[in-house]
Order: structure tokens, then C-alpha cells, then sequence
């Protein structure tokens, strides 16, 4: 099965301070940009994070505070980045739960409206779990027969997970090419924020998936606590999710 695209698809890759969506930043970014005549374009942005780049992010990613000292702040490229990637779909390995909600984050804090639902997103890791249950360098080996170099560099990375859907897609007939079919193989559980903390249940409802309301709807709880919408914006949720909170918040108020 051949990758069937109705517009850009954009394989992306992050290294950044941290594992924590709400409080760690971006460190690099690399894109890679398949049009849909098959032809590519890259880009790779350092970030300065602004913050010390902890050691132990440091001897994953190989990028230490000098390497990025003289480099621009995220909302010094959020812009020039957000050009190179709207009007595209999303691919990532493990993107749709981490890369995907920390760039959001980062957007949101440089004053970018980015909306989740203006794209589509692969989770490459998704179809490999399914099928194979493996990392990333494992994925390349078994698929392409080819040993990671450079792995934690975030284009090499990125390289690899573009190998390894079109991998996939030769090998999987049950897979379709077409990013509708790919978007909701690779989705877990439907969320509202990516991040998860809202998700939808079978009626379509944003319902919470933490804490004393797990499995409430939202605009429920939001009605009968109103007190709740208020400590859910001060607690330390990721931008993103206080955004959807709003747009509910909103929309229940506006019914």
C-alpha cells in the first residue's frame, strides 16, 4: 500500500528539557515535509529553552545549554515554524501523546492560535505497537533492516519515523495510505486536548479522565462546580487543555 496524501504531511521530532507536556520546553525541532507529488522538504530549529537543560535530558539528546545559548527562543521562530507546518497533517513516533501536545504548549505560550482540530495526525508508534510492539530503533531495524545512527538526534529521528510508516504501509495491506483510515488506526483513545486528560466517550461527549469526575462530562461538572473551572485553570494542566476547557466552558454558556 502506497501513502495516499491530500496535502502535506509533516514527520516531525522533538528533543526538549523534559518528559512534562505543561513545564518542560523544546530544545530542537526538526520537520520533514512530504508533499503529496512526493516530493520533500526539512527543516531543524534549535531552540533556546530558556531554562537549564537538565543533565539527564542532556546525555539522551546530546544537546547541552552552550549548544543552544546563542540560539532564538521558541516565540522567536513560532511563527516562521507554524508557516512551515500549517495547512499539513502530523506524523510522529509516540506524537499524539507527547510531541504534538508539547508543541501545542509551546505555541500557545508564543501566542500562536494552534487548533488540534485543523490537522490530522499518524502515530507511528501506534501501528508498530499494534503489530509489532517495539521502539523506534527496533522499528527501523525490523522494517527497513537498518541500524538507527544518531538516534536522539531529532532529524534522525524524524528520518526514521518517515522510514518506517512507508515500511508499514508495504507491508500491512490491512493498512489504507489515505491519512483518514491512518489517523484513526493510530488513535488510542479520542481525546480533546491530545494530552488526554479530556476525552470523548461513546455519545461524542469531552468527558474528564482523571481525578474524583473521571468519566463525567464536562459541561456537567463545569455546571454543578463552577468552582472547578477555576482550579482547573490555576492547577498545572498543559495551555492546551485549559484552552479546550474554555471552548466548552463557552460553548455551554453560549446554549
Amino acid at each position: 500500500m502506497k501513502l495516499k496524501l491530500k496535502r502535506p504531511l509533516c514527520f516531525f521530532d522533538l528533543e526538549t528539557t523534559g518528559v512534562n507536556i505543561a513545564n518542560d520546553r523544546i530544545v530542537e525541532i526538526a520537520v520533514l515535509k512530504l508533499f503529496p507529488d512526493g516530493t520533500k522538504d526539512n527543516k531543524v530549529w534549535r531552540v533556546n529553552p530558556e531554562c537549564p537543560i537538565p543533565s539527564q535530558a542532556s546525555a539522551i539528546h546530546g544537546i547541552y545549554d552552550a549548544d543552544v545559548a546563542n540560539e532564538p527562543n521558541f516565540k522567536t521562530l513560532s511563527k516562521t515554524i507554524y508557516s512551515f507546518i500549517k495547512n499539513s497533517d502530523f506524523a510522529g513516533f509516540n506524537s499524539d501523546r507527547f510531541d504534538i501536545p508539547l508543541i501545542a504548549e509551546e505555541m500557545l505560550r508564543a501566542e500562536i492560535d494552534f487548533n488540534m482540530a485543523d490537522f490530522k495526525t499518524v502515530d507511528v508508534q501506534t501501528i508498530f505497537h499494534k503489530m509489532e510492539q517495539r521502539t523506534l530503533t527496533a522499528a527501523l531495524k525490523f522494517y527497513c533492516n537498518e541500524e538507527l545512527v544518531d538516534a536522539h538526534s531529532a532529524m534522525a529521528d524524524t528520518q526514521a519515523t518517515h522510514d518506517v510508516l512507508m515500511a508499514q504501509l508495504e507491508r500491512y495491506d490491512e493498512l489504507e495510505g489515505d491519512i483518514d483510515s491512518l489517523n484513526v488506526f493510530t488513535t488510542r483513545t479520542k481525546s480533546a486536548d491530545f494530552a488526554g486528560f479530556i476525552v470523548f466517550n461513546e455519545e461524542g461527549e469531552e468527558c474528564f479522565s482523571f481525578g474524583k469526575h473521571k468519566g463525567n462530562t464536562v459541561e456537567r461538572i463545569l455546571e454543578e462546580e463552577p468552582g472547578y473551572f477555576g482550579w482547573l485553570l490555576n492547577a498545572d494542566f498543559p495551555m492546551y487543555t485549559k484552552k479546550v476547557l474554555t471552548a466548552i466552558r463557552l460553548r455551554k454558556l453560549n446554549t
